[in-house]
């Protein structure tokens, strides 16, 4: 008996919380040569989609792929992004979702996946980002 994935599950869970939170939902993309995504805006091997409901039309999340329509520099492009590529989801303002591990990816395409891996993934993936402040210095010139 093969166990359905749960990434696209966890995908929708936290697409939905960003949305009934009013942040904004982004999700991490691992650029292959093969996907069809803008290469202008990709940076250290990924690409970061905002996928909040202002910013695309038609958004799809299925157990395959996540689909929408974007504008990129005012150009309309439909994708199609693979789960296998996502990295993670997360929202912008709090800086909180999940991120997956690269690991694994032939046992996620077949639907199954390893429980140990999953359940610390799931762990490691929720955090918080604290901005470093520091005080103010004065100092008396004369």
């Amino acid at each position: 008996m093969s166990t359905n994935s749960t990434k696209p599950y966890l995908i929708r869970s936290i697409y939905d919380w960003c949305i009934d939170s009013g942040f904004t939902p982004y999700v991490s993309v691992k650029a292959d040569p093969d996907l069809d995504i803008p290469i202008e805006y990709v940076k250290n091997g990924e690409i970061v989609f905002n996928i909040s409901e202002k910013a695309v039309h038609g958004l799809i999340i299925n157990n395959d792929l996540i689909s929408f329509t974007a504008r990129f520099n005012g150009v309309s492009r439909q994708l199609e992004i693979p789960l296998v590529a996502v990295n993670g989801i997360f929202a912008k303002e709090v800086n909180q979702g999940i991120a997956f591990s690269s690991e694994n990816k032939e046992g996620e395409n077949q639907g199954t996946a390893d429980n140990e891996q999953q359940n610390s993934t799931i762990q490691n993936s929720l955090t918080y980002q604290t901005k470093k402040t520091r005080k103010p210095n004065l100092r008396i010139i004369k």
